[in-house]
């Protein structure tokens, strides 16, 4: 049995429904986004079964793109969740043949209480049309299920369908990657857009030594400060220098190295810094790639040291460039 034509057979004709649904898209697909639009409650989707499972994702898709969504079971509607619509909502009801028993049942408390209703079936003349005050046309020429049974290009095509509204109702309302990442402010974007500097970098036990200090007592301080370098300042708390192991593994080549030099000797003078802490952390990562810096020191307006940004934090916080 070749399973790789079958996974291709599968895919084409699930995209050949998508393609064929793309050009059969109507007025009332139209109507359905300014009904959702117009909502001054929320948006509640609602299905049984594999519709149910697919209604799910497309509440938490609208809920994170900007319109308030929540999937509600049909069961747990008719048993004293019902009272969770509100005549300010909106629903979407989802059943292919549009005839479910269970979401049948509720149709006509929806319509009680004047609820807008957009159907997705593929059977305009349903139960589940008749109740509705528009239909999204979900027809599909065959199922990949060898069967023809299985709910598969049915199921494609209404997550897809959902997709679609949520995008068109992203486009209506102007909704900017920011809106996205206040959504998702632990995801990746949300830290790219809002973990700052000042979240992320070091400001205790920071390994600083005087510029008077030898080098074999700087090393000490190295280990201690785990950061693989040290901070040389003046007496004012001012940055004058960085020694990181680099530098005294570049220092051991030279003839004259000696444990008992000022740390000054083989530091690197006038480090890269940054004195802006509000800064945003992927940014930081950006200056640190493109130094080609581990360490980025952050400092006030007269460059006396506040913290430390090192790239390992930043990797490890899930920050991207």
């Amino acid at each position: 049995m070749n399973y790789k034509e079958i996974a291709q057979e599968t895919l084409t004709i699930e995209a050949n429904t998508l393609l064929e649904s793309a050009k059969n898209v109507d007025d009332d697909f139209s109507r359905a986004v300014e009904i959702i639009l117009g909502c001054k409650g929320k948006l509640i989707v609602t299905g049984v079964g594999k519709s149910g499972l697919i209604g799910a994702k497309m509440a938490a898709t609208f809920a994170s793109t900007g319109t308030p969504s929540f999937f509600l079971h049909p069961t747990e509607a008719l048993h004293g969740d019902l009272g969770m619509i509100g005549k300010d909502d909106v629903v979407i009801a989802i059943s292919y043949s549009g005839e479910s028993e269970e979401l049948s049942s509720i149709l006509p408390h929806v319509k009680r209480f004047e609820t807008p209703l957009i159907g997705m079936t593929r059977d305009k003349n349903s139960t589940l049309a008749k109740f509705s005050d528009v239909v999204i046309s979900v027809v599909v020429e065959k199922e990949a299920c060898p069967l023809n049974i299985a709910p598969t290009s049915s199921t494609t095509l209404t997550l897809a369908l959902g997709d679609a509204l949520a995008v068109c109702l992203m486009r209506a309302r102007n909704f900017k990657k920011s809106d996205f990442a206040s959504f998702h402010p632990g995801g990746a974007l949300g830290k790219q857009l809002f973990v700052k500097i000042s979240d992320l970098m070091r400001v205790k036990d920071l390994p600083i030594v005087s510029a008077d200090t030898k080098v074999k007592d700087a090393i000490v301080k190295i280990g201690e400060g785990r950061l693989g370098t040290v901070l040389v300042v003046d007496e004012g708390g001012k940055l004058l220098a960085l020694m990181s192991d680099g530098d005294i593994r570049r220092a051991l080549m030279s003839s004259d190295f000696s444990l008992e030099e000022s740390v000054l000797k083989y530091a690197t003078k006038n480090p890269k810094t940054v004195d802006d802490e509000n800064i945003l952390a992927s940014e930081a990562l950006v200056m640190i790639e493109e130094m080609k810096i581990q360490l980025l020191v952050v400092t006030d307006r007269d460059k006396k040291v506040k913290g430390v940004l090192h790239i390992h934090t930043l990797i490890e916080r899930g920050i991207g460039s």
